[in-house]
């Protein structure tokens, strides 16, 4: 956190940040046909919100969740498809017995290297990838894959095509963990969506974690007007 504040605010001041963040709590919750095309990192501003405010809650609720899921199968080299700054997947590898290779997949060019950043300050064996989640190709080193916050992000047609690829995936043998906001307003589509992978064994869970949060995290979202409760997200997990 230390590092990602002075990368970050080296040229912004902390008010910038956070009418940044307010603009892309908006975009996120208005204006969602946005998200797919990665414009709400269209400013260096928003890019700063992002990494201190959103990727580390992220990170606190997939860590969490990994914690309380069965844990018995140990997972070695993770696809983490809309990867973003790299969080869900650093979280999930961070949690194995022995920390697991990362392959972050996105479109955005500023995501790939703050995933790669992410992956190198866990310590974390990690690489990333330009790629579209419409095409989304599995390679066969990969035994799982997570898809955190990526879902509610794109059009139906790719939520779609992804469902058909990791479906065969998890056929296939791949373990698989999707997190998702938990307001149904956002994810109106959840329960159809994950009807599939139930009949296929998965798991589906609703959770909420009270954790410290980082002070920046903190700072910045009463400065933003966001209030930060708790952590919740839904998961599904085969």
């Amino acid at each position: 956190m230390a590092n990602l504040e002075e990368r970050h605010l080296a040229d912004l001041q902390f008010s910038e940040t956070a009418r940044a963040l307010r603009a892309l709590s908006t975009t996120y919750v208005e204006r969602r046909e946005r998200l797919e095309s990665k414009s709400a990192f269209d400013s260096a501003g928003k890019r700063a919100a992002y990494a201190l405010y959103y990727s580390p809650l992220h990170f606190l609720t997939v860590q969490n969740i990994a914690a309380s899921i069965d844990a018995s199968r140990a997972v070695r080299h993770i696809l983490d498809v809309g990867c973003g700054a790299g969080a869900a997947g650093a979280a999930w590898a961070a949690t194995q017995p022995r920390p697991a290779a990362v392959t972050g997949l996105d479109t955005h060019p500023w995501a790939l290297n703050e995933a790669a950043l992410t992956y190198r300050a866990f310590g974390l064996e990690g690489s990333t990838r330009r790629a579209n989640v419409l095409h989304l190709s599995v390679p066969r080193s990969v035994d799982a894959i997570a898809a955190g916050w990526v879902l509610n992000e794109v059009t139906g047609q790719t939520r779609l095509a992804l469902q058909r690829t990791l479906l065969d995936a998890v056929k296939a043998g791949r373990r698989l963990l999707v997190v998702e906001p938990i307001a149904t307003r956002i994810s109106p589509w959840w329960d159809a969506w994950a009807a599939p992978f139930i009949d296929a064994g998965a798991r589906v869970d609703e959770w909420r974690f009270r954790v410290e949060l980082p002070d920046i995290v903190q700072r910045l979202g009463r400065a933003a007007g966001l209030r930060q409760e708790a952590l919740t997200a839904r998961s599904l997990l085969v």
